[in-house]
């Protein structure tokens, strides 16, 4: 395990190494999980194994430090990354991530270009989430932070079900709920014009069975590599690992 300081008050990421040939991979992982978790299969799998790779877990989830002062907006996620990153000595990182992740790594790759070299969204977010919760999700947007520290807590985990809660509690309260409020509102510029703006390799995985994106005419066109992936529900790495290594594979050697 290796750690960062990465605020003024010296809180503290904190991630697992493999070691490997660079150029480096990190791993980000999704809102309520943590990167050790749902990524050492896939770092793991023969297709994608061999390489330096980072799974990293955002400031007030897993293994990494919970401060309650931090704002937890998804540009503050990515800043502090980039400062894990730089006292890792890591440049031009192949960043894997998934849902929540993916809208960090987006902005990661846009506000330190030095620090991405190539990007694989896994069924990220790109748009703000609705007002209404959809079935399958937290629900936690929808308390006052007071709501949520006092009661919004115990109800998640009911609301979530075993499998994401397991990881999901070990979250900070503060940072649940911060995170959540704050991938649920716009970015400015949005997270699909940063997207369209990078110039490097993007590649969005999703699920077959739920469809195409929201504007992926929009997306290929800006030149993003859209997949679908068969058999498997949002948590893509989980439900079908073989395609999903093989999908990962073929969008970081393309390139």
């Amino acid at each position: 395990m290796r750690h960062a300081p990465v605020t003024p008050n010296g809180d503290r990421i904190r991630w697992i190494e493999i070691p490997g040939a660079e150029p480096p991979r990190l791993y980000l992982h999704g809102l309520g999980s943590t990167s050790p978790v749902y990524w050492a299969a896939a770092a793991a799998h023969p297709l994608l194994t061999g390489r330096r790779s980072l799974l990293l877990d955002l400031l007030g989830f897993g293994i990494s430090d919970r401060p309650t002062d931090f704002t937890y907006t998804l540009e503050a996620h990515a800043d502090a990354v980039a400062v894990a990153l730089e006292a890792a000595e890591v440049t031009g990182a192949e960043v894997i991530a998934h849902s929540l992740g993916g809208a960090v790594a987006i902005l990661l790759a846009a506000r330190h270009p030095l620090l991405v070299a190539n990007l694989v969204l896994v069924d990220s977010v790109l748009d703000p989430a609705p007002a209404v919760p959809a079935p399958g999700s937290s629900g936690i947007a929808a308390y006052t932070e007071e709501e949520f520290l006092a009661e919004g807590w115990d109800r998640t985990e009911e609301r979530v079900g075993p499998v994401w809660w397991s990881t999901m509690r070990l979250a900070g309260r503060e940072a649940l709920y911060r995170t959540t409020v704050h991938r649920s509102q716009a970015t400015v510029p949005a997270l699909r014009e940063h997207l369209a703006g990078l110039r490097i390799p993007r590649t969005c995985l999703h699920p077959a069975a739920d469809g195409e994106p929201a504007d992926v005419a929009g997306l290929t066109a800006s030149g993003v590599t859209v997949r679908a992936i068969p058999d498997c529900g949002h948590n893509i790495m989980f439900d079908n690992p073989e395609a999903f290594a093989r999908a990962t594979a073929d969008a970081l050697s393309a390139h």
